[in-house]
């Protein structure tokens, strides 16, 4: 069993991420937004999304035409959907996506996510700030250990032992945590989980806040609403 239960936690909120989601990461600011507006803390966490098991898979070239595909006219749909809605979100708060050119495996970033967490929490936003905007700007290839190693010293982690943490221990508290998730009832980002309730989206911000100011008035109605 990995040392992360699914849902539970000593933090008052659990929150989890992909950095391969235009929808985690338009998400991942209003959420810090929350550990002042409510003095929490929140337990950050890696889900690391199978997308081609769901969405199929395809690879573009740098003109953005389509090289590879192994999609059906339904899940194209679906995929340029989701990624017209997420840049008209980002437009709203000022923040470029553009549309990566393949399915990536974010299994390495993850664990470095997790490296960062266990043994340099206090600038773990920092790395995710850095890895998801240089990831939606096509200047992060996550898939690489020599990349993965630049992003956490350009933030000022140390990284002598993350091939060594990526190969065992941190490889395995990875695949066991993610193993455990679908089980738990958790299968996408962002999901947040508090008072063991899981909300899936960032349209349900509103609502978590709702919790988390003690459930105060009437329940919001579930809605995207704009940030500052």
């Amino acid at each position: 069993m990995t040392k992360y239960d699914p849902r539970h936690s000593d933090a008052r909120l659990i929150v989890y991420l992909d950095v391969k989601s235009p929808y985690a990461y338009l998400a991942k600011d209003p959420t810090k937004q929350l550990i002042q507006d409510f003095d929490i803390e929140i337990d950050w966490r890696p889900l690391t999304l199978n997308i081609p098991s769901f969405l199929g898979s395809a690879r573009v070239d740098d003109r953005g035409e389509v090289v590879e595909s192994e999609r059906s006219p339904r899940q194209w749909s679906s995929v340029r959907y989701s990624y017209m809605d997420a840049k008209r979100y980002a437009r709203i708060n000022d923040i470029k996506i553009y549309g990566p050119r393949k399915i990536w495996d974010t299994r390495l970033i993850h664990i470095a996510f997790l490296y960062v967490k266990e043994r340099f929490s206090d600038q773990l936003l920092s790395f995710l700030d850095h890895a998801y905007e240089r990831f939606w700007l096509r200047d992060l290839d996550v898939e690489s250990s020599e990349v993965v190693h630049r992003v956490l010293t350009e933030v000022g982690i140390p990284d002598d032992d993350f091939d060594a943490y990526a190969a065992g221990e941190g490889g395995d508290t990875h695949d066991l945590l993610q193993d455990e998730l679908h089980p738990a009832g958790i299968f996408g980002v962002p999901s947040y989980v508090i008072e063991d309730e899981l909300f899936f989206g960032r349209e349900n911000l509103p609502y978590v806040r709702w919790i988390l100011g003690g459930r105060e008035g009437p329940p919001p109605d579930m809605a995207y609403q704009r940030f500052p």
